[in-house]
């Protein structure tokens, strides 16, 4: 592994090293906790089981979950005669999808398909079609699209978006990629946090870092006195070969978590998020302490991107946004955005809406002290998260450890627990210092 100047770490993940298979399906009888634990405080790093975790951790401490429960989001089609794996991302306002068009690979699994254009119309299982209407990012691998049904090329029933999940229940499977080894059932992919959602949303992807607690693990964190603050962030499609930060996604941060998130904060607790997607959702609900709650949305949250009026396009401040009511909020203050008034005191909202917050050095957070994540790629996004809050030397040193350790990597691998150092005059980069 080689260190640029300014620069993520480039390196290669040798090829034995990707989890091809859950813990709990490699034999020996494991359970999801069964999973190695990588925990870095500073540049200082060691090494545990998951299972350890409750030690690890302190009374007082929270935990934030993302409840977002996974959907077989990979349908198999057809554009004229070739054939194409649809993944289905996101649930724009308006009903329409954004979707990833993919092509088989001839083992199982897909790899990029260029050549996607407005008006593409997918043949997809029980005679439904899928047209595409415009980029969703600028490029051409996602698009928002409309489901159709029969030859009249009519909308597809019921309220908007409600026949995509009727067709991911019926012909879908979880979306994988080719460092798995083979398809599993839709339960591999749910966490214990996951709750179901009656209109069928979710996520594309697993929010992959809540994956290794089990029950028992949760009971012994309870024990000891560690909280646990859900939220909900329905992860989109983000595919290997992806670079760049990640598309709006949908979000809410319910009072109560808000409220528990506070508390802690101000009892000396450390605020520890369960993943990049619990960071983006509870990060986009700070605002400046003393900030009027009718003075637009939280920071990061941009409730009022309506995924139908355009790219970008956002609507106006709702302060219902931060009571938990209807999505519907503004844009961020700019100078929050761009990292303004960084370590300054900050608090919690409730809010729910949409976020395009990216967290990367320069930004930090305002109320993560900690974070348990996998183990990324060095273009990932999650990459970004970790140097932003725990530097790059730190980051380094952890991942170097995980190479010569030959923790698993990906979403069926080991996990990497971040924690502020613990000596005072070690690097800590990250910005909500108090």
């Amino acid at each position: 592994m080689t260190v640029g100047r300014g620069a993520a770490p480039v390196f290669r993940v040798p090829d034995g090293l990707p989890a091809r298979l859950p813990v709990e399906r490699r034999g020996g009888g494991a359970g999801r906790d069964a999973v190695r634990l990588l925990v870095s405080r500073g540049p200082e790093v060691s090494g545990h089981m998951f299972r350890e975790l409750p030690a690890l951790l302190r009374a007082g401490d929270v935990l934030v979950v993302n409840t977002s429960p996974t959907l077989a989001a990979a349908v198999d089609g057809e554009v004229g005669r070739a054939r194409v794996v649809v993944h289905f991302s996101v649930c724009g306002d308006d009903g329409r999808w954004a979707v990833e068009l993919r092509e088989p690979d001839g083992s199982g699994t897909t790899r990029a398909r260029a050549g996607s254009r407005v008006d593409t119309a997918v043949r997809l299982p029980g005679g439904a079609r899928l047209v595409l209407e415009e980029s969703a990012g600028g490029g051409d691998r996602l698009w928002w699209a409309r489901l159709v049904a029969g030859a009249a090329g009519r909308t597809a029933p019921g309220a908007a978006g409600t026949g995509v999940p009727e067709l991911l229940r019926r012909y879908g499977r979880p979306v994988r990629y080719a460092y798995t080894e083979r398809d599993q059932p839709l339960s591999a992919y749910r966490t214990v946090f996951a709750l179901r959602s009656d209109d069928g949303s979710g996520s594309a992807e697993m929010p992959a870092a809540g994956r290794p607690f089990t029950a028992r693990v949760v009971t012994d964190l309870v024990r000891r006195g560690v909280q646990f603050a859900p939220v909900r962030l329905d992860r989109g499609v983000a595919p290997p070969e992806a670079v760049g930060p990640p598309p709006a996604e949908r979000f809410s941060v319910p009072e109560a978590s808000a409220r528990l998130i506070n508390a802690a904060r101000a009892g000396g607790g450390r605020v520890i998020a369960v993943g990049a997607t619990a960071v983006r959702a509870v990060e986009s609900a700070v605002e400046p302490l003393g900030a009027s709650t009718g003075a637009g949305a939280p920071e990061g949250a941009s409730g009022g991107v309506r995924r139908g009026q355009g790219a970008g396009e956002r609507g106006t401040a709702d302060p219902a946004l931060r009571d938990g009511g209807a999505a519907g909020g503004g844009a961020a203050d700019p100078a929050l955005r761009d990292g303004g008034a960084a370590g300054a005191p900050a608090v919690v909202r409730a809010a729910r809406g949409w976020t395009d917050l990216m967290v990367a050095p320069g930004r930090g957070t305002r109320v993560v002290d900690g974070l348990l994540t996998g183990l990324h790629g060095p273009l990932a996004p999650q990459r970004a998260l970790l140097r932003a809050l725990a530097g790059e030397r730190a980051v380094v040193r952890a991942y170097e450890e995980a190479l010569h350790g030959l923790y698993l990597w990906h979403e069926f691998g080991d996990v990497h627990l971040v924690l502020p150092s613990e000596n005072p005059h070690g690097e800590h980069c990250s910005s909500n210092s108090r």
